[in-house]
């Protein structure tokens, strides 16, 4: 008998450990269905009215989640605007070449008129990002969602934490695995490059040593030599290619297949093919597309876990691009505080809460 109430004591104890998590607000699929129940719905029409225009979009919110979660987790700090140009999107890695913070305004105020301060900045991020995957790849998931929203956005936070497309392998694999991700979902998630296009300047390295001509050796001699005459060794600072120059729209497993053809773009995607290790994983995809798209939707959802905020933690923004006025929070050393915005919104320069 003592042994039966010490069993339903144990299973009280851990049933009530396990309450205060979930009270705080763990993401959940269908976070919204009581409180904002076309959250989605919404979010998916704005990503569908931009797309329309430009098939180009869908690349470049998916890039954006990445370069959100990466970056102090899935918190929307991608989105904030500095005054003295020291947040995140003012970073290298971002500037000039990330995009579609217009969609996810249009997205945000769509929500906040069907449903005011409710709806986080960070998950309509999120739900661009799945929007946009199965526009151009017709790979449709459900998005956990009960993010919230960040205070704080640093350019060198941006610059620390967001992968080069200069890494070799390892470097690769370590700065995945610091946000929780294996070798393989790497390798995953860099097949999100089979859409979208590139500045010259991330692989210029490649084909020019200053003036002279150079090939890396893991990118095909025909290939590099379109490339030089797309980028001159001082090329034009808004010179685009496409990443995938065969399905540069679709968003399917050619990226894989064109790495074994020496045809990666980037240094940093040559590096999946001439690793033992990584490239299995290369031509596994490279194989099975189905497989693939199977994985890499797990993939996204896993990474839009980072390091999220949830619960009381941080804030619903009214506006993405700046803090809520009133928000508990400091000016950091150094940084002036800026103009407020009309809205009942104030541009703050990288605050931290208090």
């Amino acid at each position: 008998m003592d042994r039966v109430v010490a069993a339903v004591v144990a299973l009280v104890v851990v049933v009530c450990l396990r309450l205060p998590a979930v009270a705080h607000g763990q993401l959940q699929v269908g976070f919204y269905n009581t409180s904002c129940p076309n959250a989605e719905s919404l979010v998916q029409q704005a990503v569908a009215s931009a797309f329309a225009n430009d098939s180009g979009i869908a690349a470049g919110l998916i890039r954006l989640h990445f370069h959100d979660c990466f970056v102090r987790g899935c918190d929307a700090s991608v989105l904030l605007v500095s005054a003295n140009g020291t947040a995140e999107r003012d970073a290298p890695p971002n500037k000039p070449s990330l995009r579609g913070f217009e969609v996810i305004d249009a997205a945000k105020a769509a929500v906040e008129k069907s449903c005011a301060r409710t709806v986080s900045c960070a998950d309509i991020v999120a739900f661009a990002a799945r929007d946009s995957i199965n526009l151009t790849g017709q790979a449709s998931y459900q998005v956990p969602s009960g993010r919230r929203d960040g205070n704080v956005s640093l350019d060198q936070d941006a610059r620390d934490n967001l992968p080069p497309p200069t890494f070799t392998a390892q470097q690769l694999v370590d700065r995945f695995a610091n946000k929780t991700l294996t070798a393989e979902e790497m390798v995953i998630l860099s097949g999100a490059h089979t859409v979208g296009r590139s500045f010259c300047s991330s692989f210029l390295p490649r084909i020019w040593n200053n003036t002279t001509s150079i090939v890396d050796t893991g990118l095909s001699p025909a290939y590099a030599t379109l490339l030089q005459t797309l980028c001159p060794s001082t090329p034009n600072a808004n010179t685009t290619t496409a990443i995938d120059p065969s399905t540069p729209a679709v968003l399917d497993n050619n990226y894989y297949k064109l790495l074994s053809l020496n045809l990666g773009l980037f240094f940093s995607d040559n590096q999946l093919r001439t690793n033992a290790t990584l490239n299995t994983s290369v031509n596994s995809f490279s194989a099975n597309e189905t497989l693939w798209k199977e994985k890499f939707v797990a993939a996204m959802v896993k990474m839009g876990n980072i390091e999220v905020l949830t619960g009381t933690q941080g804030q619903i923004r009214l506006n993405c691009s700046v803090v809520n006025n009133g928000s508990t929070s400091v000016a950091a050393p150094g940084i002036e505080m800026a103009h407020l915005y009309p809205g009942s919104t104030a541009s703050i320069d990288n605050i931290a809460t208090t």
